[in-house]
């Protein structure tokens, strides 16, 4: 039995002794815990537990399962030194060995970890500490990211330039002269035995001052069991030098190799620092956000105007926000009117009116007016905060098509130094029989042409540019999944009320039957006071079951009897029946409000209503029965409009190709009308608000549709467009998810992307940009494996010298990077 261990737990949740002794009784019950004793005023449970039987994951899982929390930390930092993938996935092994730390990622591209850890077990200095012995270096960047971020970058590019001057500096004389030498341009002075002792002078602060840091890097992974891209260049490049000094010492005779060991040096610098200039461009679409924010605020306290930094803005703190300025953090407006420009976060040109009421989004620019704004949101809960916040998560996070590079990289360097080392084996023995030096040329080619990097970095780089660019255009993917699929789409499922159309619907008609009152009248048509009267008590009896409906077609109802000044009735014994209407009694009287097909459930009689019913449903509105004491009495009709854009996004869509399909509880003939409004392919009508993710489970399987031509013996990739709450179902069950947000909710929505603005064309832009994304990283690992594939099995026939695969080798991860920047200017 292991020795027992004594860890605190930080709980959240507990109210009570009641709490206390539930968190103790759980933890008590995992095998292997000894003891547990929980404080309710610290709110800290102290537990010793054998580790050999029990682990830190097994005890938080324990408390959440009793209903509890487990507060935890974050540590944000900037890794320096990091070369390849496998480096990356050598320090995550590495970090989530720290006993304390939960989750750890690290990400190649941006170069930061972001580690989540129980802050009593682990400390951040301790995270630092595992970082360190691991053989990197880590930044912390806490608050202050964009600052600490920006320095340590420039810092890098900055001792990447310092070795490349020096490796340059040594390296470009060095060569010069080996080549006139060998091309016999200098006579017969250059081949004295004094010009190889020059030559290693040149050569060494290359070796061990420039290539350095591919030593240490060497020997850390190989300490840490792991092989990166250091071990293939020290292996190259000390070959050729090693084999080179027992010639310059005299012991041998024989062709020096000194400058070729500098040139793989220099020229992979040189790629380094390309590399590392063109990797901080891809996360300028963050930095842009990040340099949104207004620095200052000017706020009202105590009744005096002062100017304070944005970042000491407190909830219910007055802001005063005067023509050009931008808005310090989000609110709402108190006093004043304004149109404000929200293109920065929504990617929509035109301002927004705002006045009293009217929530604001900081960091957007008020264009007119004075507006006296009170801050709801500061911090990190700001809309900025978190758009940044998930572009940063998408940015870090692994798409699928990543995966095979990723196996191929766990196993590529040992892989290569395999080759090489049967390269110098075929060479000595079979190829060139008892030649050591074309052996081990050719071997320090195979070795030097080698390049994980490229592998690493074709999938990150353009995710991380791809999101930038959708946070750009008001597209937000939570992940890098999400951005990958979305270009797999082909059906778009649009939800009908608030995504086509405004959602807020309102009475176009109300009809009465003539068989029992001999009026009828659509609205505003100027009908005498008879016929207004008639058509104004059936809407009150319908307002009046209505009142208080949280339903869209309700509150029209009830809205447009109280801009009539109708005075309204309390309902009584209130009944809803879910996708078919309510029911209540007004004044004595039963009173019946809902769709034809409930009204025929129930066989109340229509009374000649019916071609009513079928007349407007055909002009797209949605009609409502009332029926009084078991009697139909009329009709009323709603409508709902379109919203801006929605044709365009729909064309747009079947431009690409798709096939969309709309969803909605309306009757057919009313969504029929409604889709040939708008130009849709499929009609889902008649769908109850459960019934919505098992019609995208049809439209997945390809369970037939509304249009025979349809049927395809392949399954769809189906994209669901809805409001991220209503939906919610039916976005899970979708390929993709996609939430029309309205800008301050984007963290709310459960949906893999979000389209801040609510501009239904933000969908084909979604889709397009997926395209463009997934079109890059296939390029980038056709690349990546192509030139690994051609490359080493030339370089192990003779056919490359390895100077020129050093060169080679070094462009490949700079290609990768600058294909993936062109997304950056991409018009989607």
């Amino acid at each position: 039995m292991a020795e027992a261990r004594q860890i605190t737990l930080p709980i959240t949740g507990m109210t009570c002794a009641n709490c206390v002794a539930t968190v103790e009784r759980g933890l008590k019950k995992l095998p292997g815990v000894e003891a547990a004793a929980v404080n309710l005023s610290s709110e800290r449970a102290a537990v010793t537990f054998d580790p050999a039987a029990v682990s830190l994951p097994d005890l938080i899982a324990r408390v959440q399962k009793s209903g509890y929390g487990v507060a935890t930390g974050e540590a944000d930092l900037l890794i320096r030194r990091l070369a390849d993938d496998n480096d990356a996935r050598r320090l995550e092994r590495a970090l989530l060995k720290v006993e304390g730390v939960l989750e750890a990622q690290v990400s190649l591209v941006t170069g930061r970890a972001r580690v989540r850890y129980v802050p009593t077990v682990a400390t951040q200095a301790e995270i630092r500490a595992a970082v360190a012995r691991s053989g990197f270096e880590a930044v912390e960047t806490g608050g202050e990211v964009e600052d600490a971020e920006q320095k340590a970058r420039q810092a890098e590019i900055r001792q990447q330039r310092h070795l490349l001057l020096v490796g340059l500096l040594f390296t470009v004389p060095l060569f010069l002269f080996s080549m006139g030498r060998d091309l016999g341009l200098l006579g017969h002075w250059a081949h004295a035995a004094w010009t190889n002792w020059v030559m290693l002078l040149l050569a060494t602060p290359v070796q061990f001052y420039v290539g350095g840091q591919y030593y240490v890097g060497a020997w850390k992974a190989l300490r840490n069991g792991s092989a990166n891209m250091d071990v293939l260049i020290a292996l190259g490049s000390s070959a050729a030098y090693l084999y080179s000094l027992p010639i310059v010492f005299g012991w041998l005779e024989g062709h020096v190799y000194l400058e070729t060991a500098a040139v793989i040096i220099t020229l992979i610098r040189l790629g380094k620092f390309l590399e590392a200039r063109a990797k901080g461009r891809t996360s300028e679409a963050i930095k842009k956000l990040m340099g949104l924010r207004a620095r200052t605020a000017r706020v009202i306290r105590d009744g005096v105007e002062m100017e304070v930094p944005t970042d000491d803005v407190r909830v219910g703190d007055l802001m005063l926000v005067r023509p050009g300025e931008k808005i310090p953090t989000d609110g709402v407006v108190v006093e004043g009117r304004s149109a404000v420009d929200e293109s920065m976060l929504t990617g929509e040109s035109l301002p927004v009116e705002k006045g009293p009421g009217e929530p604001v989004i900081g960091a957007t620019l008020n264009k007119l007016g004075l507006l006296k704004v009170e801050a709801t949101k500061v911090g990190r809960e700001t809309a900025l905060a978190q758009i940044i916040r998930l572009v940063e998560d998408a940015q870090g996070s692994k798409a699928p098509i990543q995966r095979l590079a990723d196996r191929v990289s766990a196993v590529f360097v040992p892989a290569v130094v395999g080759v090489a080392l049967l390269t110098f084996a075929g060479w000595y023995f079979f190829g060139a029989p008892g030649d050591f030096t074309r052996a081990l040329i050719n071997m320090v080619a195979v070795l030097v042409i080698a390049c994980p990097c490229a592998m690493g970095l074709a999938t990150p780089t353009a995710v991380m540019v791809g999101a930038g660019k959708g946070a750009e255009l008001g597209v937000l993917f939570r992940s890098s999944e999400a951005l990958e699929r979305a270009g797999r789409v082909n059906v778009v499922a649009l939800d009908k009320t608030g995504t086509l159309t405004k959602g807020q619907p309102a009475v176009t008609d109300v009809v009465i039957s003539e068989q029992l009152l001999v009026v009828s009248g659509p609205l505003s048509d100027g009908a005498t006071t008879h016929y207004s009267l008639m058509t104004n008590d059936l809407l009150r009896l319908a307002a009046s079951v209505e009142k208080g409906s949280e339903h869209p077609l309700g509150e029209a109802i009830w809205a447009e009897a109280t801009t009539r000044g109708l005075s309204l009735a309390e309902p009584a014994r209130f009944r809803a029946e879910a996708g078919a209407g309510v029911e209540a009694e007004v004044e004595g009287r039963r009173v019946v409000v809902g769709s034809l097909r409930m009204m025929t459930a129930r066989g109340y009689p229509l009374n000649g209503l019916e071609a009513e019913v079928e007349r407007l449903q055909s002009e797209a509105r949605t009609t409502m029965l009332v029926a009084v004491d078991g009697q139909v009495c009329g009709v009323i009709a709603v409508a709902d409009t379109l919203k801006d854009g929605a044709v365009e996004a729909v064309e747009e869509l079947h431009r690409m190709g798709l096939k969309v399909a709309m969803m909605t509880g309306d009757n057919r003939k009313t969504a029929e009308a409604i889709a040939k409004q708008v130009g849709i392919d499929i009609v889902l009508a008649e769908v109850l608000p459960e019934g919505k993710a098992e019609e995208v489970k049809k439209l997945q399987s390809k369970v037939e549709g509304q249009k025979p031509d349809f049927r395809r013996s392949t399954l769809d990739v189906v994209a669901m467009v809805g409001d991220g709450v209503n939906d919610a179902p039916a976005l899970a069950q979708a390929d993709v998810g996609i939430a029309i947000g309205t800008g301050t909710d984007v963290a709310m929505a459960a949906a893999p992307v979000t389209l801040i603005s609510g501009d239904l064309r933000g969908v084909a832009r979604a889709i397009r940009l997926s395209r463009r994304t997934l079109r890059t990283i296939k390029q980038n690992l056709f690349w990546a494996f192509f030139y690994n594939v051609i490359l080493i099995p030339a370089a192990a026939l003779g056919y490359l010298n390895p100077m020129l695969a050093a060169g080679a080798m070094a462009f490949s991860s700079v290609f990768v990077v600058s294909n993936s920047l062109r997304l950056r200017k991409a018009k989607i």
